[in-house]
């Protein structure tokens, strides 16, 4: 029985979909002005895995998850590059696709954009919304502010009181709003920014109304699961929840998910620190795969350090999984069933893909315990790894290619040495082998020798 630790409860909770058989999900995606980091590609991949298992249970998923395409730091952004904010986003958008290709992440379902699609509309009727009901109000700038004062469980989901949160808050010198925790609906247009026409003059929407917007269009005014990055809990999410609920006096969504930071150095990875790595700077030193492999072998709510040696352990830990695989015939055999009950039982506590990464490893090594004896065995055992590794995106390359990857020149160079070292241990002429093992192993080659030849793969 699936349990997730909802953020707004602070417990574990047993899944109960709205809807029996059906699951109605919303993640915020990412702000395009630049390349992915590895931060936006854990939060991505972690509900990637989510995704995943809930169908692999047999759950109708729609998954939803939005696009942030209008931002001070975009426009900041397409202003200094010549550009317009539109252009500039939509070449983000295209490089995140390639990025998230590559990591073998689903499409999700539905993924909308704040600027497009009838979105902008979806907000503005959201917004007037909450000015007819009394919850939102102009401010001395012309911006729409949501009145925090009027929504009495402001601060659940953070866990935090009002008063507390004002004694934190930067008082407005122009006292432009009627209190300092307001947030902004809609921001009047200043000059050679987008803008939009409104009720209240033309300008653009505020980052919050965006979601909160996008996720009812898609999903209706009440869904099933909603997440993002741990520092979206406050105060992203938390005005979503007070502006959406607010307006349609129902509850938002039932369960609140949220992911750990990628850390480097024991700070949280962002652009604003500069401490950050980009998905394709990274992919130009490893396999996506491992990549990959890297960020699902943590929990997802715990903080995951980024650091070569890690990824280093990540890329020769997939290889032991695809070893298992190497030259297993393929057979159509249903899954293993103490092996699957040991996958369910780790995923069903909160997704916990470290346990569920300990039986892949398990079942491993029982393949290569039963390679040479029963090698039927193996192949069924085989599908089983084959199939879990699926659930968590993994082990989805043809496992040659993963191990000695797709440069076919430099394939047959490699075969024509290994020959050569065949012939020289066939002659008992073993300088000349070893010569030939050293000269691989400089090019990061690894041989194993077996009874039936010698095979290799790259380090």
């Amino acid at each position: 029985m699936l349990q997730i630790y909802n953020s707004l409860s602070g417990q574990k909770e047993i899944f109960v979909p709205i809807e029996p058989g059906t699951v109605r999900m919303y993640v915020c995606g990412i702000t395009v002005y630049d390349f992915c980091h590895v931060g936006n590609a854990r939060a991505i991949v972690v509900f990637d895995v989510v995704v995943r298992y809930l169908r692999s249970l047999g759950y109708a998923v729609t998954y939803v998850r939005n696009i942030t395409d209008i931002d001070d730091k975009i426009i900041r952004r397409a202003q200094e590059n010549g550009e317009t904010s539109d252009a500039l986003a939509q070449r983000f958008i295209r490089a995140m696709h390639e990025d998230m290709d590559a990591l073998k992440v689903l499409r999700p379902d539905i993924e909308p954009q704040a600027t497009h699609g009838g979105s902008v509309e979806a907000m503005l009727s959201l917004i007037q919304t909450l000015v007819d009901k009394g919850y939102a109000y102009v401010g001395g700038n012309g911006d729409v502010y949501y009145d925090v004062s009027r929504f009495q469980r402001y601060g659940e989901l953070a866990n935090k009181k009002l008063d507390d949160l004002r004694a934190g808050s930067r008082v407005e010198v122009d006292e432009i709003k009627d209190d300092p925790l307001d947030f902004v609906l809609w921001k009047a247009a200043k000059p050679g920014e987008p803008q939009w026409n409104s009720p209240w003059g033309p300008g653009r929407p505020g980052w919050h109304i965006e979601c909160s917007a996008m996720s009812m269009k898609c999903l209706g005014t009440h869904f099933d699961i909603h997440g993002g990055g741990m520092d979206l809990k406050f105060p992203h999410h938390e005005n979503e929840i007070a502006q959406s609920e607010a307006a349609t006096e129902e509850k938002f969504a039932n369960y609140w998910m949220h992911n750990g930071f990628v850390q480097i150095n024991e700070e949280k990875m962002s652009k604003s620190l500069g401490n950050f790595f980009t998905v394709r700077e990274v992919l130009e030193r490893y396999p996506a795969e491992a990549v990959r492999f890297f960020i699902v072998s943590s929990q997802y709510r715990s903080p995951l350090n980024y650091s070569d040696e890690n990824l280093d352990q990540a890329k020769t830990a997939l290889t032991r999984l695809y070893t298992a695989l190497r030259d297993l015939p393929r057979v159509d055999e249903p899954v293993d069933e103490a092996y699957l009950s040991r996958f369910r039982a780790a995923m069903d506590d909160d997704f916990n893909t470290p346990e569920a990464m300990a039986v892949l490893f398990d079942l491993a090594r029982e393949i290569n315990r039963l390679r040479g004896d029963n090698r039927e065995q193996a192949a069924r055992l085989g599908n089983t790894l084959l199939q879990l590794g699926g659930v968590l995106g993994l082990l989805q390359d043809n496992p040659e290619i993963f191990l000695r990857g797709a440069d076919d020149a430099s394939q047959s160079d490699i075969q024509a040495l290994i020959d050569q070292r065949t012939a020289a241990r066939q002659a008992k002429n073993w300088a000349e082998a070893d010569r030939l093992r050293d000269v691989l192993k400089e090019q990061g080659i690894v041989l194993e020798d077996k009874p039936e030849g010698t095979i290799w793969r790259r380090e």
